[in-house]
């Protein structure tokens, strides 16, 4: 395998709350006035990523994965996912709310839909003013009394929100209720895995005139009904230095605000690496060939490579492995 930073085609998808940020602010190739989400770095079905560089250009995620596993992932990685990419990246923009949603564990994903379950980070990378997130509930609460909330259309009354602004950090575990709020431009990395449950969508109506599925039933047994105040990520913003802000069983980042290069051995690290710009510019490079990232862009340094060089004057960077 030619041990190069892979960059790919973002994969944008329409949602009915999105908006043109992706486009305005990050420079994706949009036309649309409701681009929800810019899918970075995917193999989940029907929406694996698309090479856009170097020897592997045009050619899809999944088949370099089948051909050369422990190269691109890593021994370790292989041995507890096979030859399965284990995150999802994504750049998301709310123009308007989220639906109040949560995700199932692992062992209930696959119980019930044969997938991996999703833990998730977020990192806001603009908020309008007055912007906010729902983060869990506003104070322990029982099963029935959730489900009387919802037949009586209060269930707003008993959540969370987290006003936010750039920079911020928030740590989703599996069970937590939350939703995006309107005006908030952020970075997203998650478990592969598309299973969400929808439990209040704010009444809206989608294109057609019909209100959206919502998965009430399925939910009731994978909430986390208590208050839990361990979503929000404390981390240092110091400058050339590796800031450690997640690390969990699913994927471990750092953030990296440079002002000049970097040189790193990862010879030891045994996973790939993923950098997402989310302000500045940088170029990521190994002996094997180099990338360009500006704002709104995603490198993936294969696990094989033994160091990785980052040239900047000034970046911030998302480093991702496993």
């Amino acid at each position: 395998m030619d041990i190069y930073p892979l960059k790919f085609r973002p994969i944008l998808k329409e949602r009915l709350w999105g908006g043109t940020k992706l486009k305005e602010v990050l420079g994706k190739p949009s036309d649309s006035e409701i681009t929800g989400e810019s899918w970075e770095i995917s193999t989940v079905k029907d929406d694996v990523s698309m090479i856009a560089n170097g020897t592997y250009v045009n050619r899809y995620l999944q088949d370099l994965l089948n051909e050369y596993p422990e190269q691109l992932l890593g021994k370790s990685v292989v041995k507890r996912f096979g030859k399965e990419f284990p995150i999802l990246i994504k750049f998301i923009d709310a123009k308007q709310d989220l639906s109040i949603q949560l995700h199932p564990n692992d062992a209930l994903a696959k119980e019930r839909h044969g997938s991996f379950g999703k833990t998730e980070m977020w990192y806001i990378m603009h908020a309008d003013k007055d912007a906010n997130l729902i983060v869990g509930f506003n104070k322990d609460v029982t099963k029935s009394e959730y489900s009387e909330s919802l037949k009586e259309d209060r269930l707003l009354d008993l959540m969370n929100y987290e006003k936010v602004k750039e920079g911020d950090t928030f740590f989703i575990n599996t069970g937590k209720i939350h939703a995006i709020g309107a005006g908030v431009l952020l970075a997203e990395i998650q478990q592969t895995s598309d299973v969400t449950y929808r439990v209040f969508d704010f009444n809206r109506k989608d294109k057609n005139g019909y209100l959206r599925e919502l998965h009430t039933e399925l939910a009731l047994d994978a909430i986390a009904y208590e208050k839990k105040d361990d979503f929000i990520v404390d981390y240092a913003h110091d400058k050339d230095a590796i800031n450690k802000m997640v690390d969990c069983p699913y994927f471990k980042t750092n953030f990296l605000h440079l002002t000049n290069s970097l040189d790193q051995d990862v010879t030891k690290r045994d996973s790939f690496t993923i950098y997402m710009c989310v302000g500045g510019s940088a170029r990521v490079q190994n002996k094997d060939g180099e990338a360009t990232v500006q704002k709104g862009e995603t490198v993936l340094v294969p696990a094989a490579a033994n160091n990785i060089l980052i040239s900047t004057s000034n970046a911030k960077l998302l480093e991702v492995t496993i």
